[in-house]
């Protein structure tokens, strides 16, 4: 993706916000064991995590990332960090990064905000934390401990700017007020618009005067087979604004658990089994310019009066397919099995069945079954190697 593509290698590379990254390269020029930790703070998508990484790079640290969800507990930080904080000397020159630091705390907070700020009062290495927003009443005590630098969003002119050079480098175009929209919709976010530029060149989603607000994938599966018209279905299936692999296996999976007559299953299945091809190029060559077409090999799957409700499996395609095609056994058998484990037959299946079989391959559980049953299992297990 372009996102990744021009990801910025040195910290010269990135736009805006001149001020505070030249804070934080006097910061690290001039740390000392001791030194307050540094709290970057802004909206997304402006680099706050890219400087982070630039910044280590330049210095020669070793980051070690983690986010919210990582220092949420005060066991976990201190399963996670105090290893990092007492071996300094085996570990080379590490630096922690902490990003979305203002999402630790809430229902789930099991006292990881008071334990990063015991740790960023007396630190041992380099940390950085970065955050969305700072004015909650519980970022206050962490504020104290830091020294706050704020970034703010890039105008729009730098953006512009920024923009064109890829689309140059990319050999591509965009006409000048397709791009006052595009810059319009990013509002400041230099991810999104690198993403929104791609996706109208590659033409993933629609022009921009179609597009609407973002469909998630449920409304958008239901949405779209409810559509009256062709075009309604078209604009519906362009504001999915989704991973591709995840479209291409939400459609699937809703399609292989309606009831639907075998001959339309059947067509719809070899569309989804060209999409399904498509995005697996895309991924072999990286010529990301083939997804013009994912959402055009997707519109054939439309059709008036299909009672097509979204779903989705947790598993892969291959297990499912081979669900699909041992049914009746595997029926009877995630039906004995649901009454032992009081639970539904489709739970069993989804949920329970994958980690048993490789228990049972891994001779970490033994069972005895019928013959019948023991040879579905044996032959599940066999799919497993």
């Amino acid at each position: 993706m372009w996102s990744e593509k021009y990801r910025p290698q040195k910290i010269s590379d990135m736009i805006g916000n001149e001020e505070s990254r030249s804070e934080i390269i006097n910061w690290f020029s001039k740390w000392k064991k001791g030194s307050k930790p540094l709290l970057m703070v802004g909206p997304p998508g402006i680099g706050k995590t890219t400087m982070a990484f630039l910044v280590s790079k330049q210095f020669g640290y070793d980051m070690i990332g983690l986010n919210a969800s990582d220092v949420r507990s005060k066991s976990r930080i201190n399963e996670i960090l105090n290893p990092v904080l007492s071996n300094v000397s085996v570990l080379g020159t590490p630096m922690i990064f902490v990003d979305e630091v203002d999402g630790i705390h809430g229902r789930s907070d099991f006292g990881g905000l008071s334990a990063l700020v015991d740790i960023l009062k007396e630190p041992s290495v380099p940390i950085i934390l970065a955050a969305n927003y700072d004015d909650s009443d519980k970022m206050k005590s962490l504020k104290k401990a830091v020294k706050t630098i704020h970034f703010k969003k890039i105008p729009p002119r730098l953006l512009r700017i920024y923009i064109q050079n890829i689309l140059k480098k990319e050999n591509s175009k965009i006409s000048p007020g397709s791009l006052i929209k595009i810059l319009e919709k990013s509002k400041g976010d230099i991810r999104s618009l690198i993403n929104l530029a791609q996706s109208f060149v590659t033409g993933f989603n629609p022009p921009t005067e179609m597009t609407t607000e973002k469909i998630d994938v449920e409304n958008g599966i239901n949405s779209f087979f409810k559509s009256k018209t062709l075009d309604e279905a078209r604009l519906i299936l362009y504001s999915m604004q989704i991973d591709p692999r995840e479209k291409i296996n939400a459609f699937y999976s809703s399609i292989i658990t309606s009831n639907l007559d075998s001959q339309i299953l059947s067509e719809k299945l070899q569309i989804i089994s060209e999409a399904d091809m498509l995005y697996g190029k895309i991924i072999k060559t990286q010529n990301w310019r083939l997804l013009r077409y994912l959402n055009d090999i997707l519109l054939k799957l439309y059709q008036t009066e299909l009672n097509i409700r979204y779903n989705q499996y947790n598993l892969s395609w291959p297990t499912l397919n081979r669900i699909r095609w041992d049914g009746a056994k595997i029926k009877s058998f995630s039906s004995f099995m649901a009454q032992k484990l009081h639970l539904s037959s489709s739970s069993f299946v989804t949920l329970c069945m994958p980690y048993m079989l490789q228990c049972i391959k891994n001779k970490s559980l033994n069972f005895e079954f019928t013959e019948m049953y023991g040879e579905i299992v044996e032959k599940e297990i066999e799919n497993l190697k």
